[in-house]
C-alpha cells in the first residue's frame, strides 16, 4: 500500500500535479510537487521521498535524466508518466531504472493501482545500487550500464524479457515473485495470455545461467508460490 508514504509528483502541467496531489492525499499520502527536473532533484535530496511519479517531458532536465540521477543513489520506486507511446520509449524508461511506465491520458485509479503493485514488489530491501554486480564468487556478473550478462567470464545473450526478469530477481534477491508479479514485470498489466508462459521464460533463463538447470542455484522455485533469486553477492 502507498498510503502514508511521501510521494514526489514531477510534472510541468499544474492541472496534473494538482489532480494527482488531491487524489493521493485522499489515499493518506503526503505529496511533494515539482514542476521541473532540477526542482525534482532538489526536493528528492531535501525530503524523505518514498515514491516518485515522474513526467518525462520537462522544461529543463528530461525525466530520463532525472531518473538516471535518482538511480545513482536510490532504488526508490519510480513510475514514469508521459505522452510518449512508442515501445522503444517505454523500454528505454525501464532500462534506465523506472519500475513502471504509464502513458497519458490515464485514470487516477489505474495509476494508484499500478503504484500499489510496484510498492508490493519493493517491500524487501534491494541490493545496493551498482552498475556491475558479481554473484557467487564471479560465476555470474551483470553489468547494468552495458546491459551485459556473463557466466564464468563468458558473455551470454538474453532476450529483452529475460533481461527484465533477471533485473527483478537480482535487484531483490531472496524476494519471492509470483507468476503474476513476473508477468507484470515482463509484459505489463494488460497481458491477457496464459500465466504459465512465464515458466517458459524462466526455463530458458535457467538454461543460460545454471550449471545444472534441474538443480538451480540462481532462479529457484518456491513451491506453491513462485520463484526467487538464490545467488549470493560478493
Amino acid at each position: 500500500m502507498t498510503g502514508g508514504k511521501n510521494i514526489l509528483v514531477v510534472d510541468d502541467e499544474q492541472m496534473i500535479r494538482e489532480a494527482l496531489t488531491s487524489y493521493l492525499e485522499k489515499q493518506g499520502c503526503h505529496v511533494f510537487q515539482a514542476e521541473t527536473g532540477r526542482e525534482a532533484l532538489q526536493v528528492f535530496q531535501r525530503e524523505s521521498v518514498s515514491f516518485v511519479i515522474l513526467d518525462l517531458m520537462l522544461p529543463d532536465l528530461s525525466g530520463e535524466e532525472v531518473c538516471i540521477q535518482i538511480r545513482k543513489e536510490s532504488r526508490v520506486p519510480v513510475i514514469m508518466l508521459t505522452a510518449k507511446t512508442m515501445e522503444t520509449d517505454m523500454l528505454n524508461g525501464l532500462d534506465i531504472g523506472a519500475d513502471d511506465y504509464i502513458t497519458k491520458p490515464f485514470s487516477l485509479k489505474n495509476l494508484y493501482t499500478r503504484m500499489q503493485a510496484v510498492w508490493r514488489r519493493t517491500l524487501e530491501p534491494p541490493v545496493p545500487v551498482s552498475s556491475r554486480v558479481s554473484w557467487n564468487h564471479g560465476d555470474l556478473v551483470i553489468d547494468q550500464d552495458r546491459k551485459e550478462v556473463c557466466k564464468q567470464e563468458k558473455p551470454i545473450a538474453v532476450t529483452p524479457i529475460e533481461w527484465k526478469l533477471l533485473n527483478a530477481f537480482t535487484r531483490y534477491p531472496q524476494k519471492v515473485f509470483t507468476r503474476e508479479d513476473l508477468i507484470e514485470l515482463a509484459f505489463g498489466l494488460d497481458f491477457s495470455g496464459y500465466d504459465r508462459v512465464i515458466d517458459t521464460h524462466v526455463k530458458n533463463l535457467r538454461k543460460k545461467l545454471e550449471d545444472d538447470p534441474k538443480q538451480p542455484v540462481y532462479i529457484c522455485t518456491v513451491h506453491g508460490m513462485g520463484y526467487k533469486f538464490g545467488g549470493f553477492r560478493e
